[in-house]
Parts: C-alpha cells; sequence; structure tokens
C-alpha cells in the first residue's frame, strides 16, 4: 500500500482545509498591495512617510508574533488560524478607506498583528497534518500561498482596470475569502491531541530560556538563519511595497501593467517553491539557496542596470524565482536546531525574518527620497548576495550538515 493511499480521510480534507487558509493569507493583502500607490497619491505621501506608514503592518506583526503561541494553545490553531484571517480581511479594509495616513498605518498595524498570529496558526496546523501523512508537505502549502497572493494581485489589477473603488474592492476580498476561511475551518482537524505541534510553538519566556541554555556558536547560527529568512522577506516585500510604485513613478507603465510586477515575482516564487522539494533532495538546502541567491542579484541586477518595464518585470520574476527556498529552507533548518526545545528555533528565526519587513520599507524610502527608488531598491540585489554568503549553515548535499558543525 501506498504512503498515499494509507492516509486517513479527516487528514486528507484537514490538508485541504489548511491549503485554503494558506491560500487566503497570500490573497488579502495581496489585494491592497497593487493599490499603494493610489493609497500614496490620495494621502499626499512622499516615500520616506510612505514607507513609515506601510512598516506598520509588519510592526504589527513582531508586536504580536509571539502571542500565536499563547492563544492556539487555548483556543487551537485552526480556530485562530481563521478568526484571525477574518480580522486581516476586515482591518486592510479598514486601512484602505482612512482618511488620514495615520488610521491608514494603524489598520496595516492591526492587519500585521492578525496575519503574524493568522501564520504561526496555519503552520501548527499543517505541522499536525503533515505528522499524519508521515512525510514533508509543508512547502507545497507554502507555494499555495504563493498562488493565492498571484490570485489577490490578479483582483486588484482587475479592479484597477475596472476603475473599482479601492473600498469597494476591499471589501468583496473581505467577504469573498471569509468564507473560504470558514470553509477551511470546517475541514481542518478538529480539537487537539495528546500532543500537537500546537504544544510545540515556543512563546516568550521558552525563547529566552531556551536561547539561555545553549552556546554561543548555536546562537551565531540563528543568527545566520535568520539573515537568509530575512533576505528572503527583502525581496518579498520589494515586490510587495515598491514594484507597483517603481513601474509607474519611475518607469511610467500604466497602473494595470505596473501591478504585474508584483504578479510577476509571486507568481515565479510559486515555481520555484513547486519545484524546491525536488531541487533541495537531489543538490541540498544550500547549494539550492546559493543558486537562488546568485539568480536574484543578477536578475535584479540587471534589471536596475537597464531599467525598462519588460526587463524590470522580468527581474521581480527571477527575484521571486530565487527567493522561493529562502524562508522555508531557514525555518526547517532553526526547527531542527540541536539543544533547543522543539518549536523553538522556528519562532525565533519566524520572529526575527519579520525585522526585515519592518526595516525595509522606511529604508528603501529613505534611499528613494534623497537618490531615488530605483537606487533604493538596490537592496534586493545585496539581499541576494546575503543568501550566498550565509547559506553555508544550511544542510548540505545528502545529508552534509554545516549548521550541526557549526553548533557543536
Amino acid at each position: 500500500m501506498s504512503i498515499s493511499s494509507s492516509v486517513a480521510p479527516a487528514m486528507r480534507r484537514a490538508r485541504v482545509g489548511v491549503a485554503l487558509l494558506f491560500l487566503t493569507n497570500g490573497a488579502l493583502f495581496a489585494n491592497i498591495l497593487p493599490r499603494y500607490p493610489e493609497v500614496k497619491a490620495s494621502l499626499n505621501l512622499d516615500a520616506a512617510a510612505y514607507g513609515l506608514a506601510i512598516a506598520a503592518f509588519p510592526a504589527g506583526a513582531i508586536a504580536a508574533g509571539l502571542t500565536g503561541a499563547i492563544l492556539i494553545r487555548r483556543f487551537g490553531s485552526a480556530r485562530v488560524a481563521v478568526i484571525s484571517t477574518i480580522l486581516v480581511g476586515l482591518s486592510l479594509l479598514a486601512a484602505s478607506v482612512a482618511p488620514s495616513v495615520i488610521f491608514f498605518a494603524l489598520g496595516l498595524f492591526i492587519g500585521g498583528a492578525m496575519d503574524a498570529i493568522t501564520d504561526v496558526g496555519q503552520n501548527a496546523h499543517s505541522l499536525r497534518v503533515q505528522r499524519g501523512y508521515g512525510r514533508s508537505i509543508i512547502n507545497s502549502f507554502h507555494a499555495i500561498w504563493s498562488i493565492g497572493a498571484v490570485l489577490g494581485g490578479s483582483m486588484s489589477a482587475a479592479a484597477i482596470a475596472l476603475a473599482l473603488p479601492l473600498g469597494i474592492h476591499l471589501s468583496i476580498s473581505a467577504v469573498m475569502f471569509t468564507a473560504v476561511a470558514l470553509v477551511a475551518l470546517r475541514l481542518c482537524l478538529p480539537g487537539r491531541d495528546d500532543f500537537t505541534e500546537e504544544d510545540a510553538v515556543a512563546d516568550g519566556p521558552e525563547i529566552t530560556g531556551a536561547l539561555r541554555r545553549v552556546g554561543m556558536k548555536t546562537v551565531l547560527v540563528i543568527g545566520a538563519l535568520a539573515l537568509i529568512a530575512i533576505a528572503g522577506a527583502v525581496v518579498e516585500d520589494a515586490g510587495m511595497s515598491w514594484a507597483t510604485l517603481y513601474l509607474t513613478a519611475s518607469l511610467d507603465a500604466p497602473a494595470v501593467i505596473a501591478a504585474t510586477g508584483y504578479i510577476a515575482l509571486v507568481g515565479a516564487q510559486f515555481i520555484g517553491r513547486s519545484i524546491g522539494d525536488r531541487m533541495v533532495d537531489r543538490f541540498g538546502q544550500r547549494n539550492v539557496a546559493r543558486a537562488g541567491g546568485l539568480i536574484i542579484a543578477v536578475g535584479m541586477g540587471v534589471a536596475l542596470a537597464f531599467p525598462t518595464v519588460p526587463m524590470t518585470v522580468v527581474g521581480f520574476a527571477l527575484a521571486g524565482f530565487g527567493s522561493a527556498t529562502l524562508i522555508p529552507a531557514a525555518l526547517q533548518a532553526a526547527d531542527e536546531m540541536p539543544g533547543l526545545r522543539h518549536g523553538a528555533g522556528i519562532t525565533i528565526v519566524s520572529w526575527l525574518l519579520r525585522l526585515g519587513f519592518l526595516l525595509s520599507p522606511p529604508f528603501v524610502g529613505f534611499i528613494a527620497d534623497n537618490a531615488g527608488l530605483r537606487a533604493g531598491l538596490i537592496m534586493v540585489p545585496v539581499a541576494g548576495v546575503a543568501a550566498i554568503v550565509f547559506a553555508g549553515v544550511l544542510e548540505g548535499r545528502r545529508g552534509q550538515r554545516g549548521m550541526s558543525e557549526l553548533s557543536t
């Protein structure tokens, strides 16, 4: 009997439920991203103020990231993921109709906080399902997140083409994906097992205790893994926060065409994640991450050196493809760190990678105000180089583990 045929029907349904949660999580935020230039113009923001305002989303995520463990232990991972997903949609809707930059940033802050809790809940539940399958399936969920992001970006591009007001557009998105999330809840695993991945999610005190028990080498490895994840975050943020604005303001692309920059990034990222497991099995996490970093650096570097609309869209696509495995690889390696309570490593790196999402927008915005947005986007090829440099801590081909060598 094959492994797939031996999986219980309830587990198969739960896999569909988790997939719907990842799809919804990718689609909700992607619906507002291509319309950021409209918000920037309506609120009369310069690049620095715009960068600070959109940094409210990752700031909220950092503020709430460690509360996810407490919530899912009390209420269950699926229920928490669904409730926080609904609140993400409502928060983004509120941000889209905000009358001032303060309320816009507040909506994004609450949305980011809810998104962080969603992230912990859906990943915890995906690991419960993965344990039921007896094999790795978590990368497939991240690929479905990318499909959701493409879906959300495409919905936004269509709304722009139809001149649909932002408030109506985000209302449709919130209602649609609330319905999907509620369907997902019915499909996910009910209750809790005697021991589940919900119990393994570390909170603040456990993280502090874990770090006090390990040596400096392990801390350095965790730092390197966080930098790999942050490199992936910088690439994703470039597509989320700046691709549409760069194509419209710097390259004079029509709004509908400008939305394809982000769509190209997440679409190529989906392709990379779809084949990522096979590539990792064949070449190892380390080599795949280094190759991805090279693709990011060269692809986006060439696009910035020769700035045209087609070249830029291709550059964002190559950056998305190259970054596909960076965050999953860093999180998996962190979760397998020796000497840490199970769940502590992944929680630490997951929390730290959000610093990339927090610091990148205002930093790029500051550079853009002083040297132009094209100069600010140099952060993307720099992130690719960082991935190459720090990939040595990842698992090599056929079980060669640079990580464990450093941490012993």
